[in-house]
């Protein structure tokens, strides 16, 4: 395939369409993530008891007047889940319709998959009542936003145009970005693990752990500890729930700095205006927010806006640092092969 041939895919109206719905469908996606947060952070996932139905309403029916109290941030959460699973068969639809690359027509289909996943493992969650189902059912959210993310870049103008490859020193940066984004990954499931424990504050104190750097955690120890809480009025914790605390500190702290040394990498390998040292730098801009909002969760006694903007901004992370990859390694692909074998449309004969 020559250079010439490798820009003939152009952009019509019918892909911005595809690619404004995909933008659409993750919008909604995080404010979905927002909204589970906040039923979590406000101890109600159980305010509705049944599932598809609505304390035997059809959902759709459930009528206004009864949108009270913790009803109101789950029935609201199962709406806007509902909604956002027929948007994303739609899109589906329309990815098929208008769309030749079949790697593009695979993450739709990807995308139907996780989403129908997403509302089995929601629902089993009520149905079942078991708290390790909301762990899984919080990581698969994120990293279908995520999917969304990648799915809105690759239909943009410019992957279309080819601006996102043959950036062969921007590639160099692949395998350290993706420590990062592991990293993410595991911060997300520690922080699940956390959440969905519904104990509260496992180490109510910052930048100390009850007062001292790594806290003690014999039997006697504990039980010191528990008593302390339930004098406070909170619940007492465990060995495993504290060494979750402590892991997810130290996992900051490491992201932290596979993150600037990206920053840094970036700014010696490449001109200080290119788009990955912008990149990076946002990256690290948005972790010291992270855990300056990690920090004012602990201090404001886990309030629920704050724990839930938190763990929004998590979801956030994770999928810009996914983009960011999947941008790093698409650099790493010349222009002229890349809308013929990374693209995946059939060749002309």
């Amino acid at each position: 395939m020559t250079n010439e041939k490798s820009h003939s895919l152009q952009p019509t109206i019918s892909s911005l369409v595809l690619h404004w719905t995909g933008i659409t469908t993750a919008i909604l996606t995080f404010l979905l993530i927002f909204s589970g947060g906040l039923v979590t952070s406000k101890g109600v996932g159980m305010s509705v008891p049944d599932w598809p139905t609505t304390y035997g309403y059809n959902m759709f029916l459930f009528p206004l007047s009864k949108w009270v109290g913790g009803i109101f941030y789950e029935h609201s959460h199962r709406l806007l889940a509902s909604g956002i699973g027929l948007l994303t068969v739609i899109l589906c639809v329309v990815t098929f319709v208008v769309e030749k690359r079949r790697f593009v027509r695979s993450l739709a289909v990807a995308a139907v998959i996780a989403v129908v996943l997403q509302g089995i493992l929601g629902g089993l969650r009520v149905t079942l009542y078991k708290d390790e189902l909301g762990i899984f059912h919080g990581v698969l959210a994120q990293s279908f936003f995520a999917l969304l993310v990648i799915f809105s870049a690759v239909t943009s103008q410019s992957f279309y145009k080819g601006k996102w490859f043959g950036d062969q020193a921007a590639a160099s940066l692949r395998w350290l970005a993706l420590v990062g984004l592991f990293f993410i990954y595991f911060q997300l499931t520690v922080a699940a693990m956390m959440r969905h424990s519904h104990l509260g504050l496992s180490i109510p104190d910052f930048p100390t752990a009850y007062g001292h750097i790594f806290p003690e955690i014999s039997p006697k120890a504990l039980a010191t500890i528990n008593q302390e809480r339930l004098a406070q009025g909170m619940m007492p914790t465990t060995v495993i729930q504290i060494c979750l605390q402590m892991v997810h500190r130290l996992g900051a702290l490491s992201l932290f700095g596979v993150v600037l040394l990206l920053i840094i990498r970036s700014r010696e390998l490449l001109p200080t205006n290119h788009w990955a040292c912008s990149w990076s730098l946002y990256w690290g801009l948005l972790l010291v927010l992270q855990i300056l909002l990690g920090a004012w969760t602990i201090w404001s006694n886990k309030a629920a806006d704050i724990a839930t903007t938190h763990m929004a901004l998590g979801a956030l992370l994770l999928g810009g640092a996914m983009l960011f990859v999947f941008r790093l390694f698409a650099a790493q692909r010349p222009i002229e092969k890349s809308f013929c074998s990374a693209i995946c449309i059939p060749e002309e004969k």
